[in-house]
């Protein structure tokens, strides 16, 4: 049966469309993985979820609405049910990749979703231009686990562009290490040495812990965390904890960092503590031949030589002593400016002895 001129008419006055052309129109349906359009033409236009994102598993229903208003690129006329294919995605690639062109000649700074991981790096989508960053362009330090930047929005920039060959690489290293330098320098032009700082304790090894104080780190040597000794720093600092901490010396980059603080220099009241005569007790630290070592206090040890052990002859500390044994003693001698104490059971012994003639 032959068209009515009514039909005619009306088919002349729809807009005719071409594959490869744009065209706009109005949501009228949408669904999880579907979009609906009238484009004025004969037949509606279908945007599928593939061709609408790069982004798997998207929602249709949460990124438009009835009503909405869309640009397209006519893939098919036909889909074999009369309907037009159209393509959100390849229209915005086209418009994204112009925009990461601009950002690569001009050297933007651009943000967006990490939306595939791979060992071999990350994958993240610009206006639904895919850009890939490198494992080795990811951080300024070696990652192990690249996971955790899935789903997380990064700032990068491209520093390759080559669209005809899909090759198109960001690069989040460079920014990390730009931004690490400037912070490095309004460190360094803040502080001096004798300020006391606050940081994060980021790691602690067995020779002391290096601390992050804001762009540079600083090493607190085990010679520095206390007055006193410390066998194991990893029993005594954790990392992530924060700290006030003296700033030693600083040599360059390098920061030289300290828990001594002044006020608390166990030698401020030593001389009336350990002055010359005094009775004190404290406990073996270690033994040599010639002598055994007193913690009187942390930061101060004094010498309890072989030969003031005892009235008897002792060969060595070892044969009568133990390390952590407390001991009583005599201060037999004080030197503060070389910060030496010397003690002696030998003469609290006689003077036990004398008291006890006396008061026979």
């Amino acid at each position: 049966m032959s068209e009515s001129f009514e039909q005619l008419f009306e088919e002349t006055e729809m807009k005719q469309i071409s594959t490869g052309e744009v065209v706009e129109g109005t949501v009228i349906s949408v669904k999880e993985d579907e979009i609906v359009l009238n484009i004025g033409y004969k037949a509606d236009g279908i945007i599928s979820r593939s061709e609408y994102t790069n982004t798997p598993n998207v929602d249709l229903t949460t990124c438009v609405n009835v009503g909405d208003k869309l640009e397209a690129k006519v893939v098919k006329l036909n889909d074999g049910e009369g309907q037009v294919v159209l393509s959100y995605k390849r229209l915005a690639a086209e418009k994204g990749s112009k925009r990461i062109e601009e950002a690569y000649n001009n050297k933007e700074v651009l943000k967006a979703k990490v939306i595939d991981v791979k060992p071999g790096g990350l994958s993240v989508v610009v206006d639904e231009t895919r850009v890939f960053i490198p494992a080795s362009l990811v951080s300024d330090v070696y990652e192990k686990d690249l996971n955790k930047f899935k789903d997380q929005e990064i700032e990068f920039v491209i520093t390759e562009f080559e669209p005809k060959r899909r090759r198109i690489i960001g690069n989040r290293k460079t920014l990390l290490i730009a931004d690490r330098e400037q912070k490095q320098k309004a460190l360094l032009e803040s502080i001096k040495e004798g300020d006391v700082v606050e940081g994060t304790i980021k790691n602690v090894t067995n020779f002391g812990a290096f601390v992050d104080l804001g762009g540079l780190d600083g090493l607190l040597h085990i010679s520095e965390m206390s007055w006193g000794r410390v066998e194991n720093p990893q029993k005594t600092f954790k990392a992530g904890t924060q700290i006030k901490v003296l700033v030693k010396e600083i040599n360059g980059n390098k920061i030289a960092l300290s828990l001594k603080f002044d006020d608390t220099n166990p030698w401020l009241n030593a001389a009336e503590k350990y002055a010359k005569g005094n009775v004190v007790k404290g406990k073996i630290a270690r033994m040599t031949d010639f002598g055994a070592f007193v913690e009187l206090e942390p930061g101060i040890d004094a010498l309890l030589h072989v030969s003031q052990i005892s009235q008897t002859r002792v060969e060595k500390p070892s044969d009568v002593l133990s390390v952590g044994q407390e001991v009583e003693a005599k201060v037999v001698d004080f030197n503060e400016a070389d910060k030496k104490i010397s003690l002696s059971i030998k003469a609290l012994e006689d003077n036990n002895s004398e008291q006890a003639s006396t008061e026979e």
